[in-house]
Parts: structure tokens; C-alpha cells; sequence
């Protein structure tokens, strides 16, 4: 989704974290822009705006202009990457990529799932929703800010998957398999027995999506 947003970026010199603290101390943080066949570039960016940008209906996948000390033209950017602190939560860095508006991309948007399944409504079931992101390549003005899928008329035992998510395809390539499963409305004993088979497993519990998720800690940030 592109914003008429452009966001002000200086150039940085030295690296590590007693220079990367300084920055956070006047509200900006260190950043890395790269992309399009040309050499990384080391600037620094203003916290807020940044966020900002992340808690958006388009997130991380919001295309904004970024302007450069030195560089005649604005760059098409989105927010590749993101490190945030763990308790905190605030930004520590981010990767920001060029964009060319007639190159495909490869992102990640979020699914959102809309209606109450009639298996859960009139059914006892339960709704279990077993992926939240799903991977397309596209156009950067064919981003969608979400994908969307209809669970009404799941039933108990039933399920959608991911090619029965909203998008145009005629624009937008689906990368995730077709088969995997979105959702499924499970009956209650059911869940029951698949959380401690998971456990025993050792498989981690699925966690809940975060408006800012990248979860890497300051030790490991510029």
C-alpha cells in the first residue's frame, strides 16, 4: 500500500552501540537501506515515524519515501526488517528496502478472518486459527494491506485453507501453499487433545500476532 509519507533519514557514521545509544537518545535510531543493485547505506531515522508507519493498517508493508542527504531523488522504501526491545518495546533498528514500482516483490500480509463460523455459533465448536500471515509476490501498488478469508459457513470439523483466501490472482501470486489449513472450527475435546500432544512434542505454543513483532534484543542491534 503506498502512503504519501516521506520520512527524513540522515546519513550515519560509526557503528555499534555506544553510537547506536546516542541516536536513541535523540529519538532516532539507526537503519540500513538497501536494494535495487546499489550498496547498503547507513542512515538514521526518527523512532516515532517509524512506529508509526508499523502500527498502520499497512504495517511493515506500508511504501513510503525516504529521503536521503546527497540523493537527488526520494527512494521507494517498505520496512524489510525490524528489531525491537523485548521489554521495552520500543524501536532499536530497521532495514528499509528500495522498491522499483514495475518489479514484482515478495512480502508477507496478514490474514484476517471475519464472521462467526456456525460451528462455534450453534455447534459448540471452537475456532482455531493456525496461520495469521500468508506470502505473495506482487507489483508494490498491488500490495494488499490484508488478505481476508470468510468463516461463516464452517461447520464443525471444517476448514478453510489458504486458496480460499480473498485476493486477486490475476495480481497478486499466492506463494504459500494452497493446501495448508487457515482455520478450522475443532470440537472442544479436541483441542483439549492436541495441546498436550503438542507439548509433549516440544512444539512452542503458537503465538499471538504483536503490532511490532520482531523480538531481537539490544545486544543485538547497532
Amino acid at each position: 500500500m503506498i502512503k504519501d509519507i516521506t520520512v527524513n533519514a540522515i546519513r550515519r557514521e560509526g557503528v555499534g552501540k555506544g553510537p547506536a545509544r546516542r541516536l536513541r537518545a535523540r529519538g532516532m535510531i539507526p537503519a540500513s537501506v538497501y536494494g535495487e543493485g546499489e550498496a547498503s547505506v547507513p542512515v538514521a531515522v526518527n523512532a516515532k515515524e517509524l512506529a508509526s508507519l508499523l502500527r498502520s493498517e499497512t504495517g511493515h508493508n506500508t511504501i513510503f519515501k525516504l529521503s536521503i542527504p546527497g540523493l537527488d531523488e526520494l527512494a521507494n522504501v517498505i520496512i524489510k526488517d525490524w528489531q525491537t526491545d523485548p521489554v521495552k518495546g520500543r524501536l532499536l533498528h530497521a532495514d528499509l528496502m528500495r522498491l522499483s514500482m514495475t518489479v514484482v516483490t515478495r512480502v508477507s500480509v496478514p490474514i484476517v478472518v471475519v464472521g462467526e463460523p456456525v460451528g462455534v455459533k450453534l455447534e459448540g465448536g471452537i475456532l482455531e486459527i493456525n496461520l495469521r500471515e500468508v506470502e505473495i509476490e506482487c507489483l508494490p501498488g498491488d500490495i494488499p494491506s490484508t488478505v481476508e478469508v470468510d468463516v461463516t459457513d464452517l461447520h464443525l470439523g471444517k476448514h478453510v485453507s489458504v486458496v480460499d483466501l480473498k485476493v486477486d490472482r490475476a495480481k497478486v501470486k499466492v506463494l504459500t501453499s494452497e493446501d495448508q489449513i487457515v482455520a478450522g472450527v475443532l470440537a472442544p475435546r479436541l483441542v483439549e487433545e492436541v495441546a498436550p500432544a503438542a507439548a509433549e512434542a516440544g512444539e512452542p505454543a503458537a503465538a499471538e500476532p504483536e503490532v511490532i513483532k520482531k523480538g531481537k534484543t539490544e545486544e543485538g542491534a547497532e
